[in-house]
C-alpha cells in the first residue's frame, strides 16, 4: 500500500467565509469523492469529530455538516455524531457532561437532525480489544460505538499539539476513538516535571490533573511521580512554561502508539472509510483547550480522501505552503509530527504519495 498514490480532494476557503459557504463546500467535496459509494442502505455511519471543549471556539461548527447530513440521509443510512471521553479532567471525560457539551456548542438533535452518542459508554468502560500487530501494542482498546458501525467518517479539525506536534485525521482516529484506559496506555512514556523558577504557583495544572498527581509545595507545584500517568496536561494547561517533559524520545512512542491505535479502527472496515479535515481556525494547540484560541494562520481550506495518511500529509503540506514554512514543526520543534505518518505508512494505513485534486466553486 504504501506505494501506491492516494487521491485526496481539496477546496479552498476564503477568509471571511460564512458557516453555510463552508457547508456547501463540505457537500461538494463528499459528491467530488463520491463518498456515497462506500455506503449501503441500512449503515450505521459514525461521524466521528471533536465537540470542543467549553469555551473552546475553533471545533468544526455543527453548521458545517448539516447538507452532508441530510445527503447522507438521502442514501437511507443511519447516521450519528460521536466521540471518545477524554483522559483529562474536564466537560467531556464522561458521557453526561460530554454529551451536554456537545449540545452547547449546538449538536442537539433539534439543529443537527441526528444523535449524539459517546462511543465509549458512561464510564469509559464499552470498549473491545482488538488485535493488531503493532511495534508497541498487541491489541488496542477501541470504543464500541465507533468499532461497531458500518462505516466511518472521520471528521477532522487540522490543529498543532503540544504532544504531538500535529493533530488531525490519525490523532481524531487513534486517540480519539480509544477508551480512557487506552488513552492512558499511549500516554505512558510521558513524564512532565515542575520548574519551579518558572511556576507561578496559579495552581491551573492542579485542577487540569485527573488523577489528583500536583500538589502546591511551597507555593510551587509538585507532581507526584508514583502517581502521574504521564497523560501531559499539565504541560499543555501552563501559561508559564513551568511545566516541561524530556521529549526526547517520548514525543515518537506516544505518536506511534496513537498511530497503531488509529490502524485498529480502521483495519476491518477499510472500504467503508473516509476522511474530511478542515483547514480553518488552524490553532497552536487543540481543541481540548477550554479558552478561545486565536488563528495561526489565514483559512486555507478543507479536504477529502479515503486515506487518513494522505489526508493528514497534504494538511501539513498545504499549510506549510500558505505559512512558508512548515508550520507544526515551527509551533513543536521538538515534536516531530512525521513520527505518526512514517508509521501510520510502515502499518499500512495508508501512504504520504498523493495526488491533490482541487475542486473549483
Amino acid at each position: 500500500m504504501p506505494n501506491r498514490v492516494s487521491k485526496v480532494w481539496f477546496v479552498p476557503v476564503e477568509r471571511g467565509s460564512s458557516k453555510e459557504e463552508i457547508a456547501q463546500k463540505t457537500l461538494q467535496l463528499y459528491q467530488a469523492a463520491n463518498m456515497s459509494s462506500i455506503l449501503a442502505q441500512g449503515d450505521l455511519v459514525a461521524m466521528k469529530m471533536h465537540f470542543g471543549e467549553r469555551d473552546n471556539d475553533g471545533y468544526i461548527k455543527p453548521e458545517y455538516l448539516q447538507p452532508l447530513i441530510k445527503a447522507l440521509k438521502s442514501k437511507k443510512v443511519e447516521p450519528y455524531l460521536t466521540d471518545a471521553n477524554t483522559l483529562y479532567r474536564g466537560q467531556r471525560s464522561y458521557s453526561v457532561d460530554h454529551l451536554m457539551q456537545a449540545y452547547a456548542h449546538g449538536f442537539g438533535p433539534e439543529n443537527i437532525g441526528i444523535p449524539v452518542i459517546i462511543a465509549d459508554g458512561i464510564r469509559s468502560k464499552s470498549y473491545e480489544e482488538v488485535p493488531i500487530e503493532g511495534h508497541h501494542f498487541q491489541s488496542v482498546k477501541i470504543a464500541n460505538d465507533i468499532l461497531h458501525s458500518d462505516a466511518l467518517l472521520v471528521l477532522s479539525h487540522a490543529t498543532g499539539h503540544a504532544s504531538t506536534g500535529l493533530g488531525a485525521a490519525i490523532k481524531n482516529l487513534g486517540m480519539g476513538s480509544a477508551s480512557r484506559s487506552g488513552k492512558q496506555n499511549q500516554h505512558s512514556d510521558v513524564k512532565p516535571k515542575v520548574v519551579r523558577r518558572h511556576c507561578r504557583g496559579c495552581g491551573l495544572c492542579i485542577q487540569w490533573c485527573p488523577v489528583d498527581a500536583i500538589s502546591m509545595v511551597d507555593g510551587k507545584a509538585h507532581i507526584d511521580e508514583e502517581i502521574c500517568y504521564g497523560c501531559a496536561e499539565c504541560t499543555a494547561t501552563c501559561r508559564f512554561g513551568a511545566v516541561v517533559v524530556n521529549w526526547e524520545g517520548t514525543s515518537q512512542a506516544l505518536q506511534e502508539k496513537m498511530a497503531e491505535y488509529a490502524w485498529g479502527v480502521i483495519k476491518d472496515k477499510r472500504d467503508k472509510v473516509a476522511c474530511f479535515t478542515y483547514l480553518i481556525h488552524v490553532t497552536k494547540n487543540c481543541d481540548c483547550h477550554g479558552r478561545a484560541q486565536r488563528p495561526i494562520i489565514d483559512d486555507v481550506g478543507i479536504l477529502a480522501s479515503y486515506d487518513p495518511v494522505a489526508i493528514d500529509q497534504a494538511a501539513v503540506d498545504l499549510l506549510a505552503k500558505a505559512a512558508k514554512k512548515d508550520l507544526f514543526l515551527d509551533m513543536w520543534p521538538r515534536n516531530d509530527y512525521n513520527a505518526q505518518l512514517a508509521h501510520a505508512e510502515r502499518l499500512g494505513m495508508g501512504t504520504r504519495q498523493y495526488e491533490l485534486i482541487e475542486i473549483g466553486d
